[in-house]
């Protein structure tokens, strides 16, 4: 065995002692029109590799030594763009694409200086982009879009293997998540129906080119959501020839392909499988959840100015139980279970004029959800098989009218289709109130369509206003319109410094299933929150960005129930929904929009990108307090309420083969509902106690080797490293008659190798 060790090792040795080198390509357009800019300059800082756009905005640098790169996009008339984490190595070409601002004022003797923190046109404030690398190498992040997220300000601590995002207060049902121009109702595996969480992301984050995350005040665009929206830009797929990826991670392993078709065209895919069906069951649990997912792009190029793309994404969800013993049994009856197959595709087609451009969109989302949970003598405790499909045409257009102002304006039109096949037996929850539904079985057909506008400016190079609005209508509701004007202003007070302002008013409709689990519930109104954001943005230097932001949020309308008057919807949708929670977020009673809420809170963010000083990280600081009143008209710390919330991550690139970082995180507890002595409890002590602090540290180390056509990444993550019993949930144990803390699982150590060729 030594003498094959010292043989492998020399061989490796030698091959990796070989310089290898490898390539970078993209292209360059204009961040509002969507232009390809020619003749844009490209630049491998601190080295002298270098390419100039072609008349398609197209570059190739090649030849390039593997390693991390920051590389700068700069034209006359635009603001140059520095894009770091840029890894180049044998496999495939790097892929990085430039949108350039136009300058409004070129002025003599002032240096326009290159931002590694590139912001949205659209957008003022509370805005977060992250890029594929950034999302990669993540400590205890699973490579999962949604848990990168964790570590901004304003973003609470989920429960223990959830991806619930519970943004400034808002329950995880005000979230918004746009792939590719298409918004999906939730991208998570094993979701929760009306709301947006999950364990897990079903996108693979192979083919994610960046991420964006706006967490309030956010602009007419996008609707039908209260807290926050997430876009997920895929990228295209390589040009140079057919390639594939494996990977194995902690949680799944897969498979992947992409590559040109024809000169115009190209494909990806991708397919995953879990293996958590092998842990969980040499572990002993009783029950097993199994998922796959698939994920295909395909994008063609008519010519310079018109280009078509198609994507489907599949998730296919499966829980096993397993109630060989008494303990598996009582353990399964206190599980909601939810076999859920899902998909959304769609098709984009974009076409260029001299000013702008304009977008169609095609697609179709369903998910079909079939929740079950069951006592220990496999008696029915509820049974939900629901399906939620929708057809959705949408069009956007963007103006240029100078290179000062644009208008950016569409319309949609939603058919959507909504059944549900309820049963459930009459259940007492531990406040004593006795939920009497007992089968509800409910088809009907829904149209949802919308109207926006908004207008960007540029007053002096110094203001920047976007005012806009949006009209929505529902026809599941009786009051079906509903009107959302919004407002945001940025004012550059130096070249390093901006104050920033947003407010406008956001609307959302109530979610299918509470519409429809009680008759009345069609009186419910769309649910509003008002958002005032105010933040000053300075930067210390070009790669280091300090945010103060403060935020009020006034909630109005929210569903609550009549049949409990202490509980208002706001506090619901997170977790895995199910008889530990008194089944609340389905809303199967009698609701009126009569709950409201108030969110406030100060938030620091400070960002340092990878530059040539190797050392990345994001350090924030949140305050805020959140407090909701039912029918009952008594104030109440919110479900999610953490009043501070502190994390931060980072790392240190060593060289092209090694890189370790850390996160540590920290929360308050979060209030909960103690329990009498036979486990019951009282609502006069609604959220009145919080769980213990929430804290633990992940440690990450990433190795790469690069061969002559191929390379591979390892990594070994551990995630909670001092192993830290933070307490997820409070709930009963009839059997041993006493609190059961649910915790979170101990040290986890995990390990991920990834081969791309």
């Amino acid at each position: 065995m030594k003498k094959i060790f010292y043989f492998l090792l020399i061989i490796t040795s030698t091959l990796i002692s070989q310089e290898k080198t490898g390539s970078i390509s993209g292209k360059i357009i204009d961040q509002s029109t969507k232009q390809p800019l020619s003749a844009a300059n490209v630049l491998l800082l601190e080295t002298n590799y270098g390419a100039v756009s072609n008349n398609n905005g197209e570059f190739v640098i090649s030849n390039v030594p593997v390693g991390n790169y920051k590389i700068r996009a700069s034209m006359i008339g635009y603001k140059s763009v520095i894009k770091s984490d840029v890894v180049v190595h044998t496999g495939k070409p790097a892929i990085v694409n430039f949108e350039l601002g136009e300058t409004v004022i070129e002025l003599s003797g002032i240096e326009v200086t290159s931002d590694y923190f590139q912001k949205d046109p659209n957008e003022a404030t509370s805005v977060t982009n992250f890029t594929y690398e950034e999302i990669r190498r993540a400590p205890g992040g699973f490579e999962d879009v949604v848990r990168a997220l964790s570590v901004l300000p304003g973003i609470a601590q989920a429960d223990a293997g959830r991806n619930d995002l519970i943004v400034r207060g808002g329950a995880p049902s005000e979230n918004l998540y746009v792939v590719d121009g298409i918004t999906v109702p939730n991208i998570n595996h094993f979701g929760s129906q009306g709301a947006t969480g999950g364990p897990l992301s079903y996108i693979d984050l192979n083919y994610v080119e960046g991420t964006t995350f706006s967490s309030g005040g956010f602009s007419a665009l996008y609707g039908d959501k209260l807290s926050s929206v997430l876009k997920i830009d895929l990228r295209d797929a390589r040009n140079d020839r057919i390639g594939g990826k494996a990977n194995i991670s902690a949680t799944q392993f897969g498979l992947s392909a992409e590559g040109p078709i024809t000169e115009n065209s190209g494909f990806i895919f991708s397919a995953r499988r879990s293996y958590l069906d092998f842990i969980f069951k040499a572990a002993g649990f009783g029950f097993v959840p199994e998922y796959y997912d698939v994920l295909t792009k395909f994008n063609y190029n008519f010519d310079k100015r018109n280009s078509l793309s198609y994507i489907f994404i599949s998730a296919f969800d499966n829980v096993k139980f397993f109630n060989e013993t008494s303990d598996q049994r009582y353990s399964n009856s206190r599980t909601l279970g939810n076999d859920q197959i899902q998909y959304v595709t769609g098709l984009n087609f974009r076409h260029l004029f001299n000013k702008g451009f304009y977008k169609i969109s095609l697609n179709r989302n369903y998910v079909d959800y079939n929740f079950s949970q069951k006592d220990s003598l496999q008696n029915p405790i509820f049974l939900n098989k629901s399906l939620e499909a929708e057809n959705n045409l949408t069009a956007d257009i963007l103006y240029k009218i100078n290179p000062a102002s644009e208008i950016t304006s569409g319309a949609a039109v939603k058919l959507i289709k909504f059944r549900a096949d309820v049963k459930f037996p009459a259940f007492v929850t531990t406040f004593g109130d006795t939920l009497t539904l007992n089968e509800l079985y409910v088809k009907d057909n829904f149209i949802k369509s919308n109207a926006f506008a908004q207008f960007s400016t540029i007053f002096k190079n110094k203001i920047k206003a976007n005012i806009g609005a949006r009209v929505d209508f529902f026809s599941g509701i009786e009051k079906s319109f509903s009107l959302s004007p919004r407002f945001s202003l940025s004012y550059l007070i130096t070249d390093l410094t901006s104050l920033n302002f947003a407010s406008g008013i956001f609307k959302q409709s109530p979610s299918y299933i509470w519409l429809k689990g009680n008759e009345q519930n069609r009186n419910l109104k769309m649910i509003e929150a008002n958002h005032l954001v105010l933040g000053l943005e300075h930067k210390i230097r070009k790669d280091v960005l300090l945010k103060l932001e403060g935020y009020l949020k006034y909630y109005k309308n929210y569903p609550a129930s009549q049949l409990r008057p202490y509980l208002v919807l706001a506090n619901t949708g997170a977790g895995f929904s199910g008889s530990e929670d008194n089944f609340s977020s389905f809303g199967l009673e009698p609701l009126v929009s009569e709950g409201k809420g108030n969110v406030r809170g100060l938030e620091f963010l400070a960002q340092k990108k990878f530059s040539e000083i190797p050392l990345y990280g994001i350090f924030s600081l949140t305050y805020s307090e959140a407090n909701f009143t039912a029918l009952d008209g008594i104030e109440r710390r919110g479900n999610y309420d953490q009043s501070w919330i502190i994390n931060l991550s980072g790392g240190y690139i060593f060289n092209e083969k090694w890189e370790a970082s850390a996160k540590f995180r920290y929360a308050t507890g979060k209030p909960y509902t103690p329990f009498n002595f036979d486990g019951t409890q009282n609502v006069e002590f609604y959220n009145s106690v919080r769980t213990n602090p929430l804290h633990s540290l992940d440690v990450r180390v990433d190795r790469r080797w690069n061969f002559e056509s191929w390379n591979l990444i390892a990594y070994i993550d551990v995630q909670n490293i001092y192993n830290r019993n933070n307490v997820s949930f409070i709930r009963w144990d009839a059997r041993e008659n006493k609190v059961d803390e649910d915790s979170s699982i101990g040290i986890l150590p995990s390990i991920g190798i990834t081969i791309e060729f």
